[in-house]
């Protein structure tokens, strides 16, 4: 890529985040603006898609709200994205769990990664 473009990037990836994966249950919070209030927000859901490198990552996060399914797309280095926390390892074989969405209920279960001792 082009060094000049990396050497801006480098100072908006500075922040520390864990390894996030499809399957992985996480919770981000958010900072939201109303009017003239801001406070955090706290979206938990699955992962469902990782996309793109550097300063444009973004995850796909999926969660059920009252029997409807939401989808939330967050830029990892975007300013308004506070902290990410990763709740559950899934293991999952597929990096888009797009099959997801037509699933409801308890087939919408991923089964959690074992961690090596």
């Amino acid at each position: 890529m082009n060094p000049i473009i990396d050497e801006i990037e480098k100072e908006y990836t500075q922040k520390e985040l864990p390894e996030i994966n499809p399957g992985d249950t996480v919770r981000v919070s958010v900072r939201i603006i109303e009017g003239n209030k801001e406070r955090t927000q706290a979206f938990e859901g699955t992962v469902i898609k990782k996309h793109s490198t550097g300063v444009n990552k973004t995850i796909t996060v999926r969660k059920i709200f009252q029997g409807v399914g939401v989808e939330r797309v967050f830029a990892i280095y975007s300013p308004r994205v506070e902290k990410i926390q990763i709740l559950r390892r899934g293991d999952v074989r597929r990096s888009k769990l797009y099959y997801l969405r037509a699933l409801s209920g308890k087939a919408t279960r991923i089964k959690e990664k074992m961690e090596k001792r």
